[in-house]
């Protein structure tokens, strides 16, 4: 199986990642926000020094490090693309090994590259190359309302579900995870096969221990008759 249409995949994904990034660094303003579909699905321009979903690391060279670990990634999962394809996996979990490279790859040119080309680097980051901010702009405010003043603890308080903005590369990461973990068994399948004929194995070898069992001790008991008989 050839990796290429795979690394398509990884590339449409991509394209429309980084597209859709510059589009919004174009057009709008840092926290403008506009409804795309009725008020639960907004586009909130927002600039994320940290890791996906909005959550950040708050250390001095925590976004070198967090850059150097997605430049790894990025290369330990093309490399493990290439290596699954050349196994004849299943051509589902190679897609979503494509989904993860390619938004993996979305966020790596955000954090080495934005600093530099788009200037919204941090003010306190020691260089601009690295220390890029992930354009976010995906906001699902679902749920949102006001606590009644007379609920215990929480009166008054307001409320949002799904708070995260996030962007096109976390949403194929995101997808791609997900759909290995639910649909791991019709990936694997001869990793049930194996484990099946392991415990099958293992019970051969019990069944033929018990069996055999008997035989040895009542050889080790007739041993001394014989010999008072010689």
């Amino acid at each position: 199986m050839k990796p290429y249409k795979y690394f398509l995949i990884a590339f449409v994904v991509i394209v429309i990642d980084q597209t859709s990034k510059l589009l919004v660094h174009q057009h709008m303003y840092i926290h403008q926000e506009l409804n795309v579909i009725g008020e639960w699905f907004r586009l909130h321009y927002l600039l994320n020094p940290g890791m996906a979903f909005g959550i950040r690391w708050e250390n001095e060279f925590g976004k070198l490090a967090l850059t150097i670990f997605r430049i790894g990634a990025m290369f330990g999962i093309a490399y493990y693309l290439i290596r699954s394809a050349r196994r004849n996996s299943s051509p589902g979990f190679m897609i979503c090994l494509a989904l993860i490279l390619g938004g993996a790859i979305g966020n790596v040119i955000d954090s080495t590259f934005y600093g530099v080309f788009l200037d919204n680097a941090p003010m306190e980051s020691p260089t601009k190359w690295f220390h890029g901010q992930v354009i976010d702009m995906l906001f699902f405010p679902l749920v949102e309302f006001s606590w009644p003043d007379w609920v215990p603890g929480v009166g008054g308080e307001y409320f949002l579900f799904f708070s995260p903005v996030f962007n096109i590369a976390d949403s194929s990461i995101f997808v791609g995870v997900v759909s290995i973990l639910i649909f791991q068994k019709s990936f694997f399948p001869h990793s049930d096969k194996i484990e099946s004929a392991h415990e099958s194995e293992i019970q051969i070898k019990e069944e033929g221990s018990e069996n055999t069992s008997p035989i040895v001790v009542t050889e080790v008991a007739t041993k001394p008759e014989a010999e008072n008989n010689s």
